[in-house]
């Protein structure tokens, strides 16, 4: 590995500056396989040895490569390749939990729960949901793993009458309540782009400003009735949203 690392054309100004010379070099490397998912980089004193380089260049690159989800930083452990992720491809036509998209995929899932109970509704809980004054509401925050790698924080709101006890919900929270015959039939949903925060990038295991999918959605009942608002943060670099479309069908008779 160290001969990657041998000084070499970093000296050549028309190859931009030192550290994304030496961010190219690594990425390279990264890419050929001659560094691989899981290995460690020499410590930043080591690698500025070896290349010739400052260390505030060295500590550049890396960061660099970090943000860019090329390298992951574990505290106290070092720098390491990041694993290669498969992209999930996700229909915005349908409305599926979690749990049934990565188990039609194979995947295992695993849940790591950080918050669930019976709370206060909040002035947005409240208005998403139609709810009364005076009416809590159930929430579930879990963090959504698929074969091991995080993949999804979702953050799930439903009025305490639907939910009475968040803490039955087992994998699938559709599923604890298609058992209530609270299945919901429909739903809105929004998509928006975010940089993820320090807490939210810590818990997925990239680097904190990298690109992440924000979602919200309001699913609802088959009278009407709003059932869940589900605010969601997803990891930008391991999904694809995918929708079809259709010639609206005045278009198609004028086109005829």
């Amino acid at each position: 590995m160290t001969a990657l690392f041998v000084p070499g054309d970093f000296a050549d100004p028309g190859r931009g500056p030192l550290y994304l010379q030496l961010g190219r070099r690594i990425g390279e490397a990264i890419a050929a396989g001659a560094l691989a998912p899981g290995d460690a980089l020499p410590p930043e004193r080591e690698l500025a040895a070896l290349t010739g380089l400052s260390r505030v260049t060295v500590r550049k690159a890396v960061a660099a490569l970090v943000a860019s989800g090329q390298l992951v930083q574990r505290r106290g452990s070092g720098t390491f390749v990041a694993p290669r992720l498969e992209k999930v491809e996700q229909s915005l036509s349908q409305l599926t939990s979690f749990s049934e998209d990565m188990a039609r995929r194979g995947k295992e899932v695993r849940s790591v729960w950080l918050e669930r109970g019976v709370f206060a509704a909040s002035p947005e809980e409240m208005m998403a949901l139609a709810l009364a004054a005076g009416e809590r509401v159930a929430r579930l925050d879990r963090l959504r793993l698929a074969d091991g790698v995080p993949l999804a924080i979702e953050r799930a709101t439903l009025a305490e009458a639907n939910l009475p006890d968040p803490e039955a919900v087992g994998a699938s929270l559709y599923a604890a309540l298609r058992a209530r015959g609270r299945r919901p039939v429909r739903a809105v949903q929004r998509i928006s782009a975010a940089n993820l925060g320090e807490r939210d990038a810590e818990l997925l295991g990239v680097a904190p400003g990298v690109a992440g999918l924000r979602i919200e959605r309001i699913s609802y009942l088959d009278g009407g009735r709003a059932l869940e608002l589900t605010r969601s943060v997803y990891r930008g670099d391991a999904y694809d949203f995918v929708a079809e479309l259709r010639l609206a069908q005045e278009a198609e008779k004028n086109d005829g």
